[in-house]
């Protein structure tokens, strides 16, 4: 790449710099690029990686493709309201007669209860007050619903922490219904607030069958913190504005995507 050498610093922000602009690169490309050693372009991409800068695959890095900060569940109400109506009809229609199903917090896991309040024989187990108060009249009757305690985050109105993580351990679920502030075919699932990845984690071991309810702005993009890798989701329930690459992307890898 040039003819001077480079100190360690000025390569990992030229090799940063590189990877924005060509959003996906490989241990090889950086090694001939630099004129370093593939040990070298590894140590350089860990570094980049722990910074923040970009994100680690197999064989190289990817660009991170940030997610915007995620506001409080009341001022995302009428984002995408269309389609978070849409998708949880859809997620909705996935849930059988019989059924314990678990419902995260969110706007959208919002829209999967409203259209499940007059089923019959279904159980419900949430951590959010939204599912419950959704849940908790006359018209759901026929719902058992499972509430569950522990610190209120006030911004999502749900429970998180080590009280909710025990009750968890006593619970187990036939499918899952979560929202997410964003998904990666390379990164996988990620969320904006790191203390309540713990809380998100214990809820993946209810099931097996990991239904994830989002939108297209969630898709393709990366937030702050690691919850999953791709393959501990089931099925994706979004709406049909989501990109097509996107799309396939997943099902090549075996994910089940319902598009409403």
């Amino acid at each position: 790449m040039t003819t001077t050498p480079l100190s360690n610093l000025e390569r990992q922000v030229q090799l940063a710099a590189l990877i924005d602009q060509h959003q996906r690169v490989s241990i090889e490309w950086v090694t001939q690029q630099f004129e370093i050693s593939p040990a070298t372009a590894r140590r350089d991409l860990d570094t980049l990686e722990d910074m923040g800068r970009i994100q680690r695959v197999h064989g190289g890095a990817i660009a991170i493709r940030q997610s915007p900060p995620e506001p409080p569940v009341h001022q995302r109400q009428n984002e995408q309201a269309s389609e978070k109506r849409q998708i949880g009809l859809a997620a909705a229609n996935l849930i059988e007669e019989g059924d314990t199903v678990f419902i995260g917090g969110g706007t959208t896991p919002l829209e999967v209860a409203r259209n499940i309040r007059k089923r019959r024989n279904l159980t419900v187990i949430s951590n959010s007050l939204l599912i419950l108060n959704a849940l908790s009249d006359i018209d759901a009757e026929g719902i058992t619903f499972i509430g569950l305690g522990g610190l209120l985050r006030r911004g999502e109105q749900s429970m998180i922490g080590h009280i909710t993580e025990q009750a968890l351990a006593e619970v187990r679920a036939d499918k899952i219904f979560m929202g997410i502030r964003a998904i990666d075919s390379e990164v996988g699932l990620t969320n904006d607030f790191s203390p309540e990845t713990a809380t998100d984690r214990v809820i993946l071991q209810l099931s097996r069958k990991l239904i994830i309810v989002a939108d297209h702005t969630k898709c393709a993009r990366v937030a702050a913190a690691f919850v999953a890798p791709l393959n501990a989701m089931h099925t994706l329930v979004t709406d049909d504005k989501t990109p097509d690459t996107f799309v396939k992307a997943l099902r090549g890898q075996g994910i089940n995507v319902v598009q409403s």
